[in-house]
């Protein structure tokens, strides 16, 4: 078993604190408390950003509600642009027509969530190039932007659940949210899920009433678009059908995206909790204490048994423990193997003169 082996190299070694021998184990257990958000990361005392890694989008330092005014605005411009050009080339589009300005829109829908039924076409290479640079950026803005909107709904919708589910089980808030949290990918499933079915009997109702197709075939035109198959044989081609495509399509499709990755990071959260309870559940051998030995003094802390168990659960690998090793013995400059105050701020002060 890969548990089995040492946790870190045999270049980094844990240093044994020989003054909190005496000291009890669980009260330190106990009493440790949580790391800062990695989020809030403070920054360069110059104001140089740019020396800090970021994983952020280009929204992501933008105040919660500015962020989604730029959203917004950003979908609004996209939209209004594509109808604009597909309007300006209308006689370069051919198919089944209503409203000039409406079909630009329904054409720009269809082409960036990639339904492409075929019943309206560009018919020129200035249409072709226009068609393709709309559908490469509508990929993008449905996979950064639209996204983040639909993660928003379906989190919106995840306490409704929640208390619809668990009505006379959970009183509170807080305790809702800490359910909540702890089975978030769980309840995103359900919503999407409930979503998903709301969008197929919608879009299969209203084909049959409005396009007057038979409900077989308004159920195919259903499945053929939100999967963005877009067969072509069947879609929407009033004028009212149109004006309900043109969100009915945008959001069933994104739907149908969120409940596949959700399905699979189901799927990835019950193996893990599987093996987390696996872990736990079963005895541990000498050869699992010899593993979990880092400093070879022949005893396991508490903190090289969690270690270690993390390790069994593939929740840290040995790469991550040499890391985070070589950056306390970085910081522990008297060689003590604890960390103070004194510790950070000499170490800080050394980096300080250093550059």
């Amino acid at each position: 078993m890969a548990s089995n082996q040492p946790l870190v190299s045999g270049s980094v070694t844990l240093k044994t604190q020989t003054s909190n021998v005496d000291r009890p184990k669980k009260r330190r257990v106990r009493r440790a408390r949580s790391a800062p958000l990695a989020h809030f990361v403070p920054t360069d005392a110059n104001g140089d950003d740019d020396a800090l890694l970021r994983s952020e989008s280009i929204f992501g330092r933008l105040n919660p509600t500015l962020k989604k005014v730029a959203l917004s605005l950003t979908v609004i411009v996209y939209m209004g642009l594509g109808t604009i050009c597909f309007y300006t080339i209308r006689n370069q589009i051919k198919g089944k027509k209503t409203n000039a300005i409406l079909d630009a829109l329904y054409f720009c829908v269809v082409t960036m969530t990639t339904v492409g039924y075929g019943d309206l076409v560009p018919n020129s290479n200035l249409a072709k190039l226009l068609a393709c640079a709309f559908v490469f950026t509508g990929m993008v803005l449905i996979g950064l932007i639209l996204a983040k909107a639909a993660d928003y709904l379906v989190e919106k919708q995840e306490k409704l659940l929640f208390r619809a589910l668990h009505m006379y089980k959970i009183d509170g808030e807080i305790e809702v949210l800490k359910e909540v949290e702890h089975n978030r990918v769980k309840y995103k499933f359900y919503t999407t899920s409930i979503l998903l079915v709301v969008f197929v009997v919608t879009g299969t109702i209203f084909l049959y009433k409005v396009e007057k197709l038979d409900l077989v075939d308004a159920f195919y035109c259903v499945c053929s678009t939100i999967t963005t198959l877009g067969y072509g044989d069947i879609s929407f081609s009033s004028k009212g059908g149109r004006v309900f495509a043109v969100f009915w399509i945008l959001t069933g499709t994104i739907c149908v995206a969120k409940f596949f990755l959700y399905v699979a990071e189901v799927n990835t959260e019950n193996r893990q909790r599987a093996l987390v309870k696996w872990v736990l559940s079963r005895r541990t051998t000498s050869l699992d204490l010899e593993a979990a030995d880092l400093d070879n003094d022949g005893v396991v802390g508490a903190a090289e048994f969690v270690l270690f168990k993390l390790k069994e659960m593939g929740k840290i690998c040995k790469q991550d423990i040499s890391v985070i090793m070589e950056e306390f013995e970085e910081l522990d400059l008297d060689q003590s193997g604890t960390l103070t105050v004194s510790d950070i701020a000499l170490a800080q002060s050394v980096e300080t003169r250093s550059s």
